[in-house]
């Protein structure tokens, strides 16, 4: 008997590392953070209730909710919308909503049951402050079912069951009382500033958007890797590939936030061997290359930047092969 469970136990883990080396070579990417879609005009003039429920069939969404209301938001970030503003995401790259129902004083969320089901509560617990916020808009509210519930300025916060990727902002408008959140905890909208700049245009043709990830030809780095804003990429010394790990975490990841899954169909340019989704110990989700993870710096404001470059003799841009950029600005 104790020759068989010694067996058993030794294939069992032979499994277990056989599909971990599997899942760092195999090709196989993640949603994009680039979502297209932004407000659903049908879905917003067929929820007559206001909690944007009153139409819709539940189907596979109902499994989805159950999956998105276990998951903590872990780092949050901000997707800068053409059509919305700057966005609060999770860690996987989803939109988060408030509802008009709601109130921040005192906190207190109006959405349960059926409405619950299509726009589940994200959880309070294992959230960092996006980069640049004021973390101490942070907050959580007990629901009616005791669950504690993340609040950003006091609101609510929910995901939207119709948001299949990451960057899609499908609930945007539904009812007429959702809407995705800011930084700020307030209704997301383009800033003066850009709108300004858009009546400007008029008709002048839009700047193309760029890939989840491309690589950008720096004067003084050479070719490197950029994600979807134009922001440099980074690898971390400290980390590993195999076993794939990373040492950046708490506050480490205030100053270098991951970089959240992309679709491999969403990149130019750049490795696709070991392009697979890290799914790290503390719950977030971070895009890896050549099964290294990789992160953007805080310290670059805009794109272009390389302010990140040699930081702490630790910190490197990443070449189109998924290798440290070694040198100094």
């Amino acid at each position: 008997m104790a020759t068989w469970r010694n067996a058993s136990l030794a294939v069992t883990a032979a499994a277990v590392l056989a599909l971990t080396a599997t899942a760092c070579g195999q090709d196989k990417g993640s949603a994009s953070p680039k979502g297209q879609s932004v407000g659903n005009a049908a879905q917003a003039a067929g929820s007559g209730n206001g909690y944007g429920y009153g139409d819709a069939g539940y189907g596979s969404g109902a499994g989805n909710a159950n999956q998105a209301a276990a998951k903590a938001a872990g780092q949050l970030t901000v997707w800068d919308s053409k059509e919305l503003g700057k966005v609060v995401t999770d860690s996987a790259g989803m939109t988060l909503y408030r509802f008009d129902k709601d109130t921040a004083s005192p906190p207190k969320s109006n959405c349960d049951g059926d409405c619950a089901k299509l726009w589940p509560a994200v959880p309070a617990g294992s959230v960092t402050a996006a980069p640049g916020t004021d973390a101490s808009l942070i907050g959580e509210v007990a629901r009616t079912d005791g669950s504690k519930q993340l609040t950003i300025a006091g609101w609510p916060m929910y995901r939207y069951t119709k948001d299949t990727k990451a960057g899609d902002a499908n609930g945007q408008g539904v009812g007429g009382t959702w809407h995705a959140s800011a930084p700020d905890g307030k209704k997301a909208a383009p800033s003066a500033d850009s709108a300004g700049a858009g009546a400007e245009a008029g008709a002048e043709a839009e700047t193309p958007s760029l890939p989840g990830l491309s690589v950008r030809n720096d004067a003084k780095l050479g070719k490197i890797i950029v994600d979807s804003r134009g922001m440099t990429v980074y690898r971390f010394k400290k980390d590993s590939a195999w076993p794939m790990k990373s040492a950046c975490t708490g506050d480490c990841l205030k100053k270098w936030p991951v970089v959240a899954p992309v679709e491999k169909k969403d990149t130019e340019g750049i490795i696709q061997k070991g392009f697979v989704t890290f799914n790290r110990p503390d719950g977030i989700k971070q895009q890896s290359i050549n099964c290294w993870p990789i992160y953007t710096y805080a310290g670059d404001s805009k794109p272009g930047d390389t302010n990140g470059q040699g930081v702490g003799g630790t910190w490197w841009a990443v070449s189109p092969e998924g290798k440290l950029i070694a040198t100094t600005k």
